[in-house]
């Protein structure tokens, strides 16, 4: 089995900066607010902490807070999803909210939650969530932050601010009604700047300065909401100007800190386990499939880079599922064509997320295929071809894992019932023989049987084409999956009938499902 990835950098070759750029992006899928908004805020915090004349120690409070600010919000949504199906356009509709207004609290509560439920499910959606209250959000979110801040190791002064990011200054923040100068100052900065991104986005500078000027002495500290009115234009100016990841990489204070590779794997660790925790049947996950996947690449004879570089990609591989409502995944019904749109596109949400860094775009590369299939049925639709081992030795971790937790329509299964169901994929030409057999014989499973030769005399092939067939592709759509002529396509389609005695599509599907060639379940899912 062929291996063809980069490895991981060299030790200390990867920032700080970089990882918690890559969180910052999490949080802004699973918030539901413009990508790169948390890049841009901690800008705007830094160059106006310049302004105000911070130094050094404080102007690294600043860039981090900015950064890492709103990342309890990603949690918090596990709590909005009690109230409505997505938690994520929610969290999105919270950052035009005052929420010292009784007034506005109330119509974004009547807009928000039950919403598309029968009138009286509604009312009880609203009534839990005034009981719970925003005071019970913004204890979520506060302890999120601290928790997120310890395991980054990002000091006592960071972690401190980053509690206080809900704080107002007039005291009617939460969760604890901190006010004035009680707030830290890089939490004050933090307020300013995450507001004017946002309506700097939606009506341009003038819209920022109007809210900063209607919320100084409330909101905000009044100080630095009159130095922002007073630099606004030139700070937008900037932020147009450059290059945001850039931007926010040459931005951040000295000293750089480097990542040794353990330090790395400490940290990506972390990072996966607050992911997982959006929803209570993932936890966990992550660092599992990235335990496996290390173990299967180890015993195919991967170099130690390469080991390196599957695990990192096993530990990451789920960030973009932060962008699917916490609803969707919690649903125990089958999802609406809508939903799995949705969430088939997080794979690629991860590779999103880590692309913009040198350092770990091609663990990105590598952990947006966790869900590709050799017979090209996979989320994104690559096939054999394109699929280096790695990818391969990643789908089958993430495939033999997920089916060891539960999940919402189905119990866990046992570790022989997922050994067989993973097996059978490789029956069924979606995964690969040798990683599933490697990852297995490390899971401590009896040796899998070798796959048995084709029915009925066909190639392997002709096997690839009559999946495809029965999944309804045309002779083209064929002719594009294998990356062979239309004409060639025609060709095998003629043997395969020769061979089964057959002469439609009809009977040639009926004779994959009866000899174990595709099952039903993966034509449905083609389909």
């Amino acid at each position: 089995m062929g291996v063809t990835l980069g490895s991981t950098p060299s030790s200390g070759r990867v920032r700080l900066a970089e990882i918690v750029g890559a969180l910052s992006l999490t949080t802004d899928l699973a918030t539901g607010w413009p990508i790169e908004h948390g890049l841009r805020r901690s800008l705007l915090a830094v160059w106006l902490g310049e302004e105000l004349g911070l130094d050094a120690a404080e102007l690294s409070d600043a860039y981090y807070v900015g950064l890492l600010g709103s990342v309890g919000c990603t949690i918090e949504g596990t709590l909005f999803a009690e109230y409505t199906s997505d938690d994520i356009a929610a969290s999105a509709r919270t950052g035009t909210v005052d929420f010292t207004s009784p007034l506005e609290v109330a119509a974004f509560a009547v807009r928000t939650f039950g919403a598309g439920q029968p009138p009286l499910k509604r009312v009880r959606s609203l009534v839990s969530a005034a009981i719970s209250g925003n005071a019970g959000f913004q204890a979520v979110c506060r302890d999120v932050a601290v928790r997120v801040g310890d395991m980054l190791d990002i000091g006592a002064s960071i972690q401190q601010a980053l509690a206080q990011c809900h704080e107002r200054w007039n005291g009617r923040g939460g969760p604890g009604h901190l006010t004035g100068d009680d707030i830290r100052l890089a939490a004050r900065i933090f307020h300013v700047a995450h507001d004017a991104e946002i309506y700097h986005r939606m009506g341009g500078t003038e819209a920022a300065v109007a809210v900063a000027r209607r919320r100084a002495g409330k909101h905000y500290d009044p100080q630095v909401a009159e130095r922002f009115c007073a630099v606004a234009a030139s700070l937008f100016h900037r932020l147009e100007s450059e290059p945001i990841w850039d931007a926010v990489l040459a931005t951040e204070p000295a000293p750089v800190r480097w990542l040794a590779d353990d330090e790395v794997d400490g940290v990506a660790r972390s990072i996966a386990k607050f992911v997982d925790l959006r929803s209570s049947y993932t936890l966990g996950h992550s660092a599992g499939v990235a335990g496996l996947a290390e173990g299967t690449a180890r015993r195919l004879g991967l170099a130690d880079a390469e080991v390196a570089t599957v695990r990192l990609a096993g530990l990451l591989h789920d960030l973009g599922r932060a962008a699917v409502p916490v609803a969707v995944w919690n649903l125990a019904k089958p999802w609406t064509e809508t939903e799995w749109i949705r969430a088939r596109k997080h794979p690629a949400l991860t590779e999103l997320v880590l692309a913009r860094s040198t350092a770990l775009g091609h663990v990105g590369t590598l952990a947006g295929l966790h869900h590709e299939r050799l017979d090209g049925s996979g989320y994104r639709g690559v096939t054999a071809s394109s699929l280096p081992g790695a990818a391969r030795i990643l789908a089958a971790a993430d495939a033999y894992h997920t089916k060891l937790e539960a999940r919402p329509h189905r119990s866990a299964l046992t570790p022989e019932a997922a050994a067989d169901e993973t097996w059978l994929q490789v029956e069924h030409g979606r995964l690969d023989g040798d990683a599933v057999r490697a990852m297995l014989d490390g899971a401590g499973h009896a040796p899998a049987p070798r796959r048995r030769d084709p029915p009925a005399g066909l190639s392997e092939r002709e096997v690839e084409v009559l999946r495809l067939m029965a999944s309804g592709r045309s002779n083209r759509e064929m002719a594009e999956v294998l990356f062979i002529s239309p004409k060639t396509v025609g060709h095998h389609v003629q043997h395969i009938y020769d061979k089964l005695g057959i002469s439609t599509r009809v009977g040639a599907t009926l004779f994959a499902l009866q000899h174990g060639v595709i099952d039903e379940n993966a034509l449905a899912t083609a389909k």
